[in-house]
This record gives structure tokens, C-alpha cells and sequence, in this order.
């Protein structure tokens, strides 16, 4: 007889194996996530304006140019030396000869200082011009009833006094060093050796001393005439433009998303595969984005901070005064701070040290700090000096809207196969290879509408901390 014949378990299981079971069930995606997006707040709080013709120009009352607030300077082994082509930024120099800015250039000698230092002395008459390569000094003078009263926080690049070097004046402030530091040094009679020589030189330098009170960046005036008595002559006037306005042309993110069709043939069923790597460039291109809005050497924010908008950190990390030294130099309509993130919360611990915790208040949908009513947004596109860990950063404020004269997005009106508003993704056909190309481009700029539109708090420091016990 046969035998009869029955199954013998493998092992002690007596139900389904997960591992077996999972090969007859579906799972649950998400879609790819990635750690580089950011909240992009400057792209969010920016008014964005349709640039029709790809250019867009901003037009201005005509303004007193008298140069900038800085002075470059390059390492050439153990000293430091200033850029001759800079000193252009001093208003009689702009035309002047190469030679004649590298001889003056060749004059400036290098000198330290230690904290405590006075490097100018309030009514001496005023031999040197210094320029600090590193390090912070402050400007006091003698208030209207004697008091001592802190006029200004310079830092790297920036020299004093101009005014007074030129006219070989008394100096009205005094300069006490905050910080250890190094500065250059440049002699009178340097300069009025070299004016002695050229007359083009005297004769700029004689203009320079006649514009008596005018400030850089000022407008020229508009002559008005209030409060009169009887029936005077009325002045005549007209609103002067320049010449030459700035015109902001598109920057550009671009680059080549290539998917191979197997890929988008066979694996879209429940995910479209082209349009998920799409939407992932779509983001690293705005990221790529809100950087060079902020950091492009010629266009970005950062770039383009007008001489009297510069604020140095009285004491290196942000406090509260500095950030009203900002609202004031951003008066009409503030808008947004934008720091990095090491930025604001250095600046929280400096409230929390005096008392004074900032508000929190809801923008874009998220809880955020705000001082004085004005949000601080954050993004880690704003860069460090030196590194994150010891060195320094910024702290932006900026009106915004065009309208309001401030700081505005530029975009084109129209894009061909355009998937958001100024990013287009063009397909580009199929190679041999089965491999099919998009060209993904997305066009902006900024425009700062008016000077007093942006200002900066600089040398700004993130690595100080508290003990609360």
C-alpha cells in the first residue's frame, strides 16, 4: 500500500511570515525630501515686479557723488598695503592718473593698535589719514553740556578723517581703538607734494574743499521758498535727473535635468519621475537664487549698501542698540531684518542678558523674532567672515515695495514653458542614448529703489555667550 504522505513544518511558525506577506503588499512614499530647502525668506518677502523688456532701470533725482566709505586694502607678506585703484573712492582722486594713485598708494605706512588706544584726539589738527585694516574704533566728542557722546562705530576699511586731513583741520571727535588692531597711515604732506605737482590734482581738491556741507548721496536741492510776507520774487527751480541710471539686467540659475525614458516609461506609475526631479531643481535653483540676491559682488544686496547705511557692532554680538542704529538709518517704512541664523539667536541671548526678550510674532506662517515691531527672517545664505565658528556676519535691513521706494524682485513678465513665474524647464529632445534633456533657467535681479532703502549692521560676532545663573 502507499504510504500516505503529509507536510512537515520547518519550523515552529504556525502563521504567515511578515517578510512573505510584504511581497504581496504596497507601500507608502513620500515624496523625495532634501535637506538643502529652506523656508527662502527673502524670496517670500520681496514684492516681485514683471520686467517686461528685460531691463529695468531706476530712474533718480540727481545726486552729490562724493565717494565711498572704504578703502580696500591686500596683504603683501607681512604688510599691509592699500589697493591703488581704490583711493578713486576718494572724491578728488576719481580722475586721477594710475601712477600718480600708485605713488600715493606707495606713501601709506602701517601702524598697530591696542584696545584703549587713542588714535585721534578731539581739536588736534589732523596730520594722517588712517584707514583700519582690522579691527573697530569708536568716535566720541564732548555733547552740548559736557557729557561724553559716542558718535559712530568704524570698522575694517574704513578711514577718518577725510574732511579734515584735507583742509589740515582740528579734528572734531575723538578716536579711541575698541578692539586690537592694525591701521595705514597716510602723511598730509604726501598728498600736498603730490597736489604741488599736478595741477588736475590741486584743482579737485580746490573744488572738493568749496562743496562745503554737502553730504555724499544727498539730492541735489529743489529751491522753494515758505512763510513769506507780502509779494517777493518766487524762486525758479526744476528737478534735475541723472544722467546715467542704473539698469538691472536678469540674473540667471541654470542647468541641465537629465532623465533617461526607461526611467519615466516604467517607474511613474504612482510618481511622476520627471516631475519629481524637476521640482527638486526647482528648488536648488532658488536656492541658488536667494543667495546671489544677496551675495553677487556686483548686483547682490550686500553689494550694494550706501556709504552712510554701514553700522559697525558697537561690542561685536548684536544688541539691541545696534539694531536701533539700523532702524534709524532705515527709518521710513522698515520692513524685514535678515541675519543667519547664529545671527538672531546671538542676538536673543544679548536681549536676554538685558531684560528686554524681542516678541514673537507669526510671518509667512512660522513663529519668528521681531525687534521694534520688524521681523527678523532667516537665512543661512548670509555668509561669514573667517568662517562660522569665530567669525563674523551681517545683519541686513531693507524697506521693501516700489511704492514705498524700497527693495524690489525682478522677474520677466513672460517666460517660454515657464513651470513658476521666471523659471522656465525646456525639454531639449533625446539622445542616442535614450537620455532626455531639460533646460531648467530660472531670471531675476533686485533693484534698490532708493540708497536709504538698505543698511547693514557689520563685524557682527555670534560665538558670545552668557551665564544666566
Amino acid at each position: 500500500m502507499p504510504r500516505s504522505h503529509r507536510e512537515v513544518p520547518v519550523n515552529d511558525r504556525m502563521t504567515l511570515a511578515p517578510d512573505a506577506a510584504r511581497q504581496l503588499a504596497t507601500t507608502t512614499k513620500t515624496t523625495p525630501q532634501m535637506r538643502g530647502i529652506t523656508p527662502r525668506y527673502l524670496l517670500r518677502a520681496l514684492p516681485w515686479v514683471d520686467v517686461e523688456s528685460g531691463v529695468f532701470r531706476v530712474n533718480r533725482r540727481r545726486t552729490y557723488v562724493l565717494g565711498d566709505d572704504r578703502l580696500s586694502t591686500y596683504q603683501d607678506g607681512d604688510t599691509h598695503r592699500v589697493i591703488p585703484g581704490d583711493l578713486r573712492e576718494l572724491p578728488y582722486l576719481r580722475e586721477a592718473d594710475d601712477a600718480l594713485l600708485t605713488e600715493l598708494a606707495g606713501a601709506f605706512a602701517q601702524v598697530t593698535f591696542d584696545t584703549g588706544q587713542v588714535l585721534a584726539e578731539d581739536g588736534e589738527v589732523t596730520d594722517r589719514l588712517l584707514v583700519i585694516v582690522q579691527g573697530r574704533a569708536e568716535k566720541r566728542a564732548r555733547g552740548r553740556y559736557g557729557e561724553d557722546a559716542l558718535l559712530d562705530v568704524i570698522g575694517d576699511g574704513q578711514f577718518f578723517d577725510l574732511d579734515t586731513w584735507t583742509r589740515s583741520a582740528p579734528t572734531p571727535y575723538r578716536v579711541t581703538a575698541l578692539t586690537p588692531g592694525t591701521a595705514l597711515s597716510l602723511d598730509r604732506a604726501a598728498l600736498a607734494r603730490l597736489g604741488d605737482r599736478d595741477p588736475a590734482l590741486r584743482a579737485a581738491m580746490d573744488a572738493y574743499l568749496a562743496a562745503d556741507g554737502v553730504l555724499p548721496g544727498s539730492e541735489v536741492p529743489v529751491d522753494l521758498s515758505s512763510g513769506h510776507v507780502g509779494e517777493p520774487d518766487l524762486p525758479a527751480t526744476f528737478v534735475d535727473y541723472e544722467d546715467a541710471p542704473r539698469e538691472y539686467h536678469m540674473n540667471l540659475a541654470q542647468t541641465v535635468l537629465r532623465v533617461h525614458t526607461r526611467v519615466s516609461d516604467l517607474y511613474s506609475g504612482t510618481t511622476d519621475q520627471v516631475r519629481t526631479q524637476a521640482n527638486l531643481t526647482a528648488h536648488a535653483l532658488r536656492e541658488r537664487q536667494e543667495d546671489v540676491l544677496l551675495n553677487h559682488p556686483e548686483h547682490g544686496l550686500f553689494s550694494n549698501i550706501a556709504p552712510g547705511q554701514r553700522v559697525q557692532a558697537r561690542y561685536g554680538a548684536p544688541t539691541p542698540d545696534d539694531l536701533d542704529e539700523l532702524l534709524t538709518r532705515v527709518w521710513k517704512q522698515p520692513g524685514y531684518f535678515l541675519a543667519h541664523p547664529r545671527a538672531i539667536a546671538a542676538f536673543g541671548r544679548e536681549c536676554t542678558r538685558r531684560g528686554v526678550p524681542p516678541v514673537i510674532d507669526t510671518s509667512f506662517g512660522s513663529p519668528l523674532l521681531t525687534w521694534r515691531g520688524v521681523p527678523l527672517l532667516p537665512s543661512d545664505k548670509v555668509r561669514f567672515s573667517g568662517g562660522a565658528d569665530t567669525g563674523t556676519t551681517e545683519i541686513l535691513l531693507m524697506r521693501v515695495g516700489e511704492a514705498e521706494q524700497g527693495v524690489v524682485g525682478l522677474r520677466p513678465a513672460k517666460v517660454a514653458d515657464e513651470i513658476e513665474p521666471g523659471l522656465a524647464m525646456r525639454n531639449m529632445g533625446v539622445d542616442k542614448k535614450g537620455i532626455t534633456s531639460y533646460l531648467m533657467t530660472a531670471y531675476f535681479n533686485a533693484a534698490v529703489l532708493v540708497e536709504d532703502a538698505l543698511a547693514v549692521l557689520q563685524n557682527v560676532e555670534v560665538s558670545r555667550y552668557h551665564d544666566y545663573a
